[in-house]
């Protein structure tokens, strides 16, 4: 495309009402000059078997569980007296009052949530702007790695106030790294070569809109499934090697061994996450963000919607630790089986929609239906020993069942929030996106914290506000229309043309 046509197409976006969300990103694209190489897209990947949560997400959540748990009493004695044990209530002086550890570990995620969400709020919409997002995710990168080793301080049952500061910290920078990386992925798509062509072929009027649109979408869940994938097969292989490492350092035979072998599996996963990372530090393209507009102050609301999802997850595994007693070897090998369903069930949900070219929202309807279906079983406990969560083999059930079922809703929800923002603020709107799931993601543990408090320490009574939440959620994401909001995209990034507030950062 030569330079006088481009600039006409640009003047032709300011004054007439053309499909802007296909014909400005492709011509943004072409100026530029950077496309997707398949060692860039290699380098995302592979970032992703880094970050891929066991270190923040998994045993650092287990590992402060299993310290509570150690330092903890049994409530029906003495306050400290009586140490706990599988059969009894177990608690802890906490933020003025006694509380069950689970209620604990509820509390203290969601305050991490909380802080997640302000952390966004602050630096989300400038992600947008200039070079801002890689480094970004290279600072919270470094940050989260460093929280993995500082584990390795944190091995004794008396320094459990010290893991609640690890605890917090691991959570915000594993989900603020995951946060900004994920946004790379809708420009990695839209630079792919075979999206430009289309996308020119859209401009030019020789392809229809609808044909590019569903072309690029399908090209996002490629690239947002695919990361998935490769994560799986790459964290199956660490937890093999994690196998390993249990066996060397005994954690069978002892508590100590036990409580010591967690903080090692943490540090591993650090050291395991910073080689993954640094060929995507040095290996992304730097694409130009927006020049900010003059007088024009960055700063985005905060909304609330239903994500049952985190909640849920976290409280199941408050559960999952205390039926398996903190083993890191149980829980290492139920994240193998976990992890294994996972990289089946993304790829399954892939295949399908590739083949009868299903939409990403009705992808993602599906399987929320799924992710219901938890808290249904959660709610069964409430008033039962059979079900619930509280056996062994209902701890593995729910590892494959998450594995299949639930998990591609990671990949397809990210693809959901691209198909609803304006590309030249995607990095804004990924954060948006992040605050409103962080945002009840706080006030889901606060609330199921403060549930199980008042229902005498019963673990499984924050299903009851979980599943309704999950059913109004559901109902909000079925009425969301994304061929209207593309529409809206559209006129929204016209009206941001006129005013220039789209020129590139030199």
């Amino acid at each position: 495309m030569s330079e006088n046509t481009l600039e006409k197409s640009q003047e032709d976006v300011k004054q007439l009402d053309v499909p802007v969300e296909v014909d400005s990103a492709s011509l943004r694209s072409d100026k530029t000059g950077f496309i997707t190489t398949r060692l860039e897209l290699w380098a995302f990947y592979v970032y992703y078997i880094g970050n891929n949560g066991l270190s923040g997400f998994n045993f650092g959540p287990s590992q402060f569980q299993n310290l509570l748990y150690l330092a903890g009493y049994d409530p029906s004695q003495p306050p400290f007296t009586s140490p706990c044990g599988s059969d009894t209530q177990c608690v802890l002086p906490y933020l003025g009052r006694v509380r069950d550890i689970n209620s604990i570990v509820l509390l203290t995620n969601g305050i991490s949530f909380a802080v997640q969400a302000v952390v966004l709020l602050l630096i989300g919409a400038w992600a947008d702007y200039g070079q801002w997002r890689p480094n970004i995710t290279i600072f919270f990168t470094i940050v989260a790695i460093a929280v993995s080793f500082a584990w390795l301080g944190v091995e004794d049952p008396s320094k459990w106030q010290a893991g609640v500061a690890l605890y917090i910290l691991g959570l915000i920078t594993y989900q603020c790294a995951l946060t900004f990386w994920t946004a790379a992925f809708p420009g990695l798509a839209r630079d792919l070569p075979e999206v430009k062509e289309s996308a020119l072929h859209a401009a030019e009027g020789t392809k229809l809109r609808e044909d590019h649109a569903q072309f690029e979408s399908i090209s996002r869940n490629r690239i947002s499934n695919v990361s998935f994938a490769v994560s799986s097969v790459g964290e199956i292989l660490i937890l093999v090697v994690m196998v390993g490492i249990l066996e060397g350092l005994h954690s069978s035979a002892s508590t100590e061994n036990n409580t010591k072998a967690f903080s090692v599996l943490i540090a591993f996963s650090g050291a395991v996450w910073l080689l993954c990372a640094l060929p995507w530090f040095f290996l992304e393209r730097r694409r130009p963000g927006l020049a900010l507009p003059p007088n024009i102050p960055i700063s985005h609301f905060l909304l609330l919607d239903g994500d049952v999802l985190n909640t849920s997850v976290t409280v199941i595994g408050t559960l999952q630790n205390s039926v398996v007693s903190y083993s890191t070897l149980q829980l290492t090998l139920l994240l193998i089986v976990g992890i294994v369903t996972q990289a089946l069930g993304i790829y399954l949900f892939w295949i399908v929609q590739k083949k009868f070219q299903i939409s990403t929202k009705t992808m993602l309807c599906f399987n929320v239906f799924w992710i219901l279906i938890l808290t249904v079983w959660g709610l069964i406990g409430i008033h039962t020993n059979k079900f619930g969560f509280k056996h062994v083999w209902e701890i593995w059930l729910y590892q494959a069942y998450y594995g299949l079922m639930v998990c591609p809703w990671y990949a397809y929800s990210q693809t959901m929030i691209s198909e609803v923002s304006p590309l030249p603020q995607m990095f804004l709107f990924f954060a948006l996106f992040s605050v409103i799931g962080k945002t009840s993601a706080f006030i889901g543990p606060f609330v199921s914290s403060a549930i199980i408090t008042a229902s005498g320490n019963n673990d499984n009574y924050p299903f009851v506000f979980l599943f309704t939440l999950g059913v109004v959620s559901c109902v909000f994401l079925y009425f969301v229309d994304v061929q209207k909001s593309r529409v809206e995209c559209e006129e929204f990034v016209a009206a941001e043309v006129r005013r220039e507030a789209f020129s590139e950062t030199p």
